[in-house]
């Protein structure tokens, strides 16, 4: 469902990215999607989580603004989905609910939001922040090298850069880096990155991701101790941090 005529049918304008909004406040949705559209964004609005999958599949989102409670299916099962859905990797998920309790942020991030807006929002803030979490999405890969801020993740030699100096890492901490990377600001337990970066070391724990976790920030990271990039989220695990330009 769309609320203006901004989205054409053919999406003629291919540098335009496409955001589907899901809300079901329509006056909360009209303020999003006028914003996004005077910014350069197309959008696409839903008022619930019912054909939202679909239609992604066909017009492939740049990201989705979800709110959580939707009539039906709520947004975080809906952000599950998502991330289930292999065609739709490379999108990115922000929540823009009023349910602000620090329970319910951590979910959301933990289920791969990227990040967490609440409700009252700044239009002018939502904007920024939407556009800060796309550049996550088109950080410089040339030749499958990652540049984030000093550090180059170079995926095909397995190598580590920081400043341009050349670091010894292993295997599995190159790995876990590299995973980490790829999903800039996603919250991850340690069970889900042992589970991705580890499946077959069935006799290392949980806590061996703290490990090396540790020994990555001190290669990395100018202060290991207040680290730039890995983040430690309470309670839950951790996430990559692109630091701001």
């Amino acid at each position: 469902m769309q609320i203006t005529a901004t989205e054409t049918a053919n999406r003629s304008s291919l540098e335009m990215p496409l955001l589907f909004v899901v809300e079901d406040d329509a006056d909360i949705a009209r303020l999003i999607c006028h914003h996004l559209q005077e910014s350069g964004f197309l959008t696409r609005w839903f008022p619930s989580a019912a054909s939202v999958i679909a239609q992604a599949e066909t017009l492939s989102p740049a990201l989705f603004l979800l709110d959580v409670m939707l009539p039906g299916e709520d947004g975080f099962e809906l952000c599950r989905k998502i991330r289930k859905n292999n065609n739709l990797q490379g999108s990115r998920i922000i929540f823009l609910t009023a349910r602000t309790s620090e329970r319910d942020r951590v979910a959301g991030l933990e289920l791969g939001g990227d990040a967490y807006i609440s409700k009252p929002f700044n239009p002018r803030e939502l904007v920024a922040r939407v556009r800060a979490v796309l550049r996550t999405r088109a950080k410089q890969e040339v030749a499958g090298v990652s540049i984030f801020g000093r550090i180059e993740i170079d995926l095909l030699s397995m190598t580590v850069k920081v400043a341009g100096e050349l670091i010894a890492t292993t295997i599995r901490e190159f790995r876990l880096l590299e995973y980490l990377s790829r999903h800039p600001s996603r919250v991850f337990t340690r069970k889900q990155l042992l589970d991705a970066v580890l499946p077959e070391a069935s006799f290392v724990t949980e806590r061996s991701i703290d490990v090396y976790v540790r020994r990555l920030r001190i290669k990395i990271e100018p202060d290991p101790d207040n680290p730039t990039y890995l983040k430690t989220v309470r309670g839950v695990g951790y996430r990559f941090e692109v630091p701001r330009e």
